[in-house]
């Protein structure tokens, strides 16, 4: 019988997982028990992805508020502190802003309108428009910004972030404004609080005079008085874990995957890759969230994973060169051209419409959206199928 299914995303359920768990065993058991008692053929380039809070949590890679606030304390050493576009998140940023407070500093909450970098909004964009502020030049007050914004709500939270963050960090005061180096204006030191803009924002920084200029991924690089920490992404990839402590970015994560690999590989005889996946990177169409908050989809993979696709668009080959065949002749035809298809595909007609984004991000996405972010309890996801094509049998 011919191949009806594809591309196939499951999620598997794990027992809870905590500090010192050995997870490599863990999952491959998980894997193996699934591919037992569910009938599961394991094929070569079959994934498994991890989803990154699972591999934090076995490593423990935990922060309390109060070796945050002593790492700030560690870098910057003004008694003021700009903390500059951070995004609208209890889970994500609410915690660091408590943690960063507690520093004992005044800081500057430095807000971008009419949203943040990952489009939560703080104000509806009609006001802004049919006013006569330039949202390019004008640095807005709090009293400034309600006469436009009024008490305006996130739709999805259904909160007021400028109240919620101001209430955070009582030594605080509050600004709206979009071009970093207007934020210089209030304090020497800075803290870069973007995720995906903070390389370009530090630069423009440094270029204007900028002294003391630094971001989340430079903040708890290394343990402070036993932390966890991340040598690559410090707090960014963090959220919240209680109303004290944060759950880091997982650490480590190629020799996770590569030791996971190796047992996969020797117990299936098959050559099986593995991820470790986080936020997936689409938009939300109703909020017009950009719900990629991690500072990266994929903080660990196997090299089998690395690049990007190589398709051709079915749809663009069979209307312009398939049109006057029967259904048979289209079928055959098509798995002949696919089967045909050059590797070096960049910028031929064929391939428009197909998606040239990394493997792992593609991945990650799709792993994302099969585990949810809630009670579904499948932190662990078999992809299979997914680097096959219309051709393979």
């Amino acid at each position: 019988m011919k191949r009806i299914i594809g591309t196939r995303s499951m999620g598997l359920r794990t027992p809870i997982i905590e500090k010192g768990d050995n997870l490599e065993e863990i999952v491959f058991e998980t894997v193996k028990e699934a591919s037992e008692n569910h009938d599961i053929s394991l094929n070569d380039r079959d994934v498994v992805c991890v989803t990154e809070s699972l591999v934090a949590r076995a490593q423990g890679n935990y922060a309390s508020i109060d070796q945050i606030a002593k790492d700030i304390n560690n870098k910057f050493d003004g008694d003021e502190l700009v903390v500059l576009f951070p995004i609208l998140s209890r889970n994500r940023f609410s915690i660091l802003l408590k943690a960063i407070a507690l520093s004992g500093k005044k800081l500057h909450i430095c807000l971008s309108y009419p949203q943040d970098e990952v489009g939560n909004y703080l104000m509806d964009e009609m006001d802004l428009f049919n006013s006569d502020i330039n949202p390019y030049q004008d640095v807005l007050n709090i009293e400034e910004f309600r006469k436009v914004a009024g008490e305006y709500k996130h739709t999805f939270t259904g909160m007021d972030y400028p109240t919620l963050y101001t209430e955070l960090a009582p030594n605080s005061e509050i600004h709206f404004l979009n071009n970093p180096v207007d934020s210089l204006q209030f304090a020497d030191d800075v803290l870069v609080c973007s995720i995906h803009t903070r390389n370009i924002v530090k630069r423009q920084l440094k270029e204007a005079g900028g002294k003391n200029i630094l971001s989340l991924d430079e903040i708890l690089t290394q343990p402070v008085d036993g932390s966890g920490y991340n040598a690559d992404y410090g707090l960014l990839g963090s959220n919240l874990s209680t109303e004290n402590e944060v759950k880091l970015f997982p650490r480590d994560g190629k020799e996770f995957v590569e030791n996971l690999q190796k047992k996969l590989i020797d117990h299936f005889d098959k050559q099986i890759e593995v991820m470790i996946y986080g936020d997936g990177a689409f938009k939300d169409p109703v909020g017009k969230i950009w719900e990629l908050a991690d500072p990266i989809v994929s903080p660990a993979f196997t090299d089998g994973l690395s690049g990007t696709p190589s398709e051709l668009k079915i749809k663009y080959i069979a209307d312009n060169e398939l049109a006057d065949l029967s259904i048979e002749e289209r079928t055959s035809a098509m798995v002949d051209r696919i089967s045909k298809k050059e590797k070096e595909l960049v910028g031929k007609n064929e391939t428009l419409g197909t998606t040239p984004r990394q493997i792992t991000d593609l991945l990650g996405s799709l792993c994302d959206l099969t585990s949810g972010s809630g009670d579904k309890g499948t932190p662990i996801v078999l992809v299979q199928g997914y680097f096959d094509n219309y051709s393979d049998n």
